[in-house]
């Protein structure tokens, strides 16, 4: 089964570092756990037109540890895809209202 861009893509990252690497034309999101970095690649030229990607960074995030009064248990565990445009690429104009 082939997954779309949608499935791939989860939601965008907004985070004060992640603010500071849009100037770099780094863009980070959350994924899904089982899309390769060449997945996310084409998830997100096909997600967002005229936009090139250079390199696709990932990192496996573990879930963090939550109590809730007694209740207690760990959050799931995700994966983040930081994506590099390159240099003559259009930027992403979803996070062009977040600056």
């Amino acid at each position: 089964m082939m997954k779309t861009a949608q499935d791939i893509i989860i939601k965008p990252i907004i985070t004060e570092n992640s603010m500071k690497d849009m100037e770099l034309k780094k863009y980070t999101f959350k994924v899904c756990k089982s899309a390769n970095k060449i997945e996310i690649a084409k998830a997100v030229e096909e997600a967002f037109s005229g936009v090139k990607v250079k390199k696709v960074n990932t990192i496996n995030v573990r879930g963090r540890f939550k109590r809730m009064g007694r209740n207690e248990g760990y959050k799931p565990n995700w994966k983040k895809a930081i994506v590099t445009l390159t240099e003559d690429s259009k930027t992403i104009e979803f996070f062009e209202g977040m600056m």
